[in-house]
């Protein structure tokens, strides 16, 4: 039986991530689209693919392409790439913040949807 699609909360598309565990280890990149509980990030994870000849692509041959990777290999990061880890916020009128701590500061990430 197939679970419900698992994203995380904290990840969406057009974040910029550090891969923490696999061969891309310590590279960095922006999440291009979510595949079930997995991301493609730009850049990272290249497979080499058989392509036949087509009128785009006349030769065929290879083409390399980005291959998921597990949403719990990739962790958001800052400006720099060093890994963010992210708290969630509630106010008062049910507006979540995800934020991170800074130098001992609190830095708001981003806001997030409000319950229905």
């Amino acid at each position: 039986m197939k679970e419900k699609n698992s994203r995380s909360k904290k990840i969406r598309k057009g974040d910029k991530v550090v891969v923490t565990t696999g061969n891309c280890k310590g590279q960095t990149g922006t999440i291009l689209r979510f595949v079930e509980d997995r991301v493609i990030v730009q850049g990272l994870n290249l497979k080499k693919k058989h392509v036949k000849p087509s009128e785009a692509n006349p030769k065929g041959g290879f083409v390399e392409i980005e291959a998921p990777i597990h949403v719990s290999n990739v962790c958001v990061c800052d400006e720099n790439g060093a890994p963010l880890k992210l708290k969630l916020a509630r106010q008062n009128d049910g507006k979540g913040q995800l934020y991170y701590m800074k130098d001992n500061k609190t830095v708001i990430y981003r806001e997030t949807k409000s319950p229905k």
